[in-house]
């Protein structure tokens, strides 16, 4: 697949994965739902590559940098996502992770040497102004723990910005493909589940049929297909522009919140769509 089919598959996943944690928020407890979600992930990739005749074996070295991965990028990232959308409005924490693009490309900056182009900062800055713009209705009616759910975003985006720049290096080290994401989700969901044991999550889970569905959609699509499109783009493109898939993919759940969940648009709404969208054109456009 072409890089834009990818990164467009990517972005119409997530942009649905917004509704689909809702349905995880509720008796179970967040560390043990990311653990649920990414160990079925990766028991799903391990018989893939079972099937397929794909060596799961690494060396220890391998092992540890897959390990150090799979903790930032599949459970304390998304462990704080969970709490974050219990304390505040799933616009909150989109317009955290539009700011994916501009941190990524600093990331790269330091870490590998890669240069901070002009076009880069600029197509950041419009995808977060753009989410902004479009949830800043939203923000007029955000009471009580704003500041503990904006805190829980804010560790979320961060970790998340440094699991996206541990897998470009793991990339550039030849550590990618399916057995590394079966090793990187696995170790991402046994954390999440030692987590919820250090703190004395009961470990459940809820058998009603939202739960479930919601469940297998995240652990198949959300998990499975969305991580191996982008991390294939982190191959190619390199991880500060594939970042901006968190930008484009706020705007596709927005649209499912207009067809499920009776979301109302207003001229703030259509300029900040326009304004991510220009944003979009910067960062991954050719040079013209």
């Amino acid at each position: 697949m072409n890089n834009v089919s990818i990164f467009a598959g990517c972005v119409l996943i997530w942009g649905t994965t917004w509704l689909a944690i809702t349905y995880q928020l509720g008796p179970v407890a967040p560390e043990v739902s990311v653990s649920h979600r990414f160990l079925i992930a990766a028991l799903v990739i391990a018989a893939w590559c079972r099937w397929r005749g794909l060596a799961l074996r690494f060396k220890p070295a391998e092992h540890a940098a897959l390990a150090l991965m799979g903790m930032a990028m599949y459970c304390f990232s998304y462990v704080f996502v969970y709490h974050a959308e219990l304390h505040v409005a799933s616009g909150l924490v989109a317009i955290g992770y539009s700011a994916s693009p501009l941190l990524a490309t600093l990331g790269t900056r330091l870490f590998f040497g890669q240069p901070v182009t002009a076009r880069m900062v600029l197509g950041s800055t419009l995808g977060i102004l753009g989410i902004t713009l479009v949830y800043w209705p939203e923000f007029a009616n955000l009471r009580g723990e704003v500041a503990l759910g904006a805190a829980f975003t804010l560790l979320a985006v961060l970790i998340s910005t440094a699991g996206g720049l541990l897998a470009q290096r793991n990339h550039q080290n030849k550590l990618h493909g399916w057995p590394s994401m079966a090793w990187s989700m696995g170790y991402g969901g046994l954390a999440s589940l030692a987590v919820a044991l250090a703190l004395g999550r009961p470990y459940t889970i809820d058998l009603g049929a939202p739960y479930l569905l919601s469940l297998l959609y995240l652990a198949l699509l959300g998990t499975v297909a969305a991580f191996a499109g982008w991390l294939t783009l982190v191959g190619r493109i390199g991880v500060a522009r594939a970042s901006y898939v968190g930008v484009m993919a706020p705007i596709v759940a927005l649209l499912v919140s207009t067809l499920f969940e009776d979301f109302t648009w207003h001229l703030l709404t259509a300029a900040g769509v326009a304004v991510s969208l220009a944003g979009n054109v910067l960062v991954l456009g050719g040079k013209r």
